[in-house]
Order: structure tokens, then sequence, then C-alpha cells
């Protein structure tokens, strides 16, 4: 069961990374409406931080997800593991 909780958490997470990336592009459009420089300057940054942020968040859950995957779908075909390390051992 404790498997299903950690997929079930990356899958959450992506999605709090997706809306704080939704959120850091929504911020960045609004940005542009401002009139004031400095507000402008300050608030262009933020959002590209947020957006920066909560990307490369969203990439690693995701990375770290396919590489559990990867795994486990290599654990369960063991026979296709020793076929390959006998074929690598060849070369």
């Amino acid at each position: 069961m404790s498997g299903l909780f950690w997929w079930a958490w990356q899958i959450v997470l992506i999605l709090l990374g997706s809306f704080f990336l939704y959120y850091g592009v929504e911020l960045l459009i609004s940005a542009y409406g401002l009139n004031d420089p400095y507000t402008f300057i300050m608030t262009f940054f933020a959002s590209n931080f947020i957006i920066l942020i909560s990307a490369a968040l969203i990439v690693g859950f995701v990375y770290r997800m396919v590489a559990v995957y990867r795994q486990l779908k290599n654990s369960s075909s063991g026979s296709n593991d020793s076929k390959n390390n006998s074929t690598e051992n060849r070369n």
C-alpha cells in the first residue's frame, strides 16, 4: 500500500507544481499591465523565479517517477536482465 501512496504523492506534487507554474505565468502576464517601472521589474523577476522553480520541480518529480517505473519494470522481468548481461559480457 505504501507504493501506491508514493505514486499518489508524486502526482499531488506534480499538480502542486503545475499550479505554481500557472500562477507564475499569470503573474508574468499581469506584470505587463503595471505602470510603475520598479513594480514591473520586481513582479517580472518574481514571476520568472516562480516559473523557474516550479518547472524544475515538475521535471524532477517526473524524472523520479520515470526512473522508479523503469526500475520496477526491469526488476519484474528478471529473465531479460540475465540475457542483457550475457550480451554485454561478449562485447
